[in-house]
């Protein structure tokens, strides 16, 4: 790998800008690469845009800014129509199961999984959507452990809910893994 770029995109108050300062900390607890994230969002504080992204490279860094990812993540129908044109032709597309994805060249790996839905319904709590994501995410990648990652997860989330977010981790770890077979 020489440059890998993530982008993670759908709306404020989706918890997606914590959730790449996480993915980050947890490819540099991995070790070997460097990485740098960054992150832009609309004026409004829930509903506005949203999207954070990664830059993951064995060497120095000089562009900090996602171009073309090789991994997209959307949890809404705006962010993917907004952002899918600029996924590579070989990436990933890891996109909510409500997100229109027809038309997309047969090379992109998609999973279509009820990301948003099980944080709902399962958990109880639509806020650990972004915990889900990165188990997904995670899954995909062969850059950095499962163990690191949650390490990540847990020295982020607020005190009280390490339990609710191991178990959103491991849901989408899961739910990756279901989806490849």
């Amino acid at each position: 790998m020489n440059r890998y770029e993530i982008r993670l995109s759908g709306a404020g108050g989706q918890g997606l800008i914590l959730a790449g300062i996480i993915l980050a900390e947890g490819v540099i607890l991995e070790g070997g690469y460097n990485v740098v994230q960054t992150q832009s969002y609309g004026p409004e504080a829930r509903g506005g845009a949203s999207k954070a992204e990664v830059v993951i490279s064995p060497s120095i860094i000089y562009f900090p800014k996602v171009t073309n990812p090789d991994l997209l993540l959307t949890l809404t129908q705006k962010a993917y129509d907004k952002y899918v044109k600029d996924l590579k032709p070989n990436g990933i597309l890891i996109a909510d199961e409500e997100i229109d994805t027809e038309d997309l060249p047969s090379t992109i790996e998609v999973y279509r999984l009820p990301i948003l839905r099980t944080a709902r319904e399962e958990l109880g709590k639509s806020l650990v959507a972004n915990i889900i994501s990165l188990g997904v995410i995670c899954g995909c990648l062969d850059f950095i452990s499962s163990e690191k990652l949650k390490e990540a997860v847990l020295a982020r989330v607020p005190k009280g809910t390490e339990e609710l977010n191991t178990k959103a981790f491991e849901l989408g770890l899961r739910m990756q893994k279901e989806a490849k077979k």
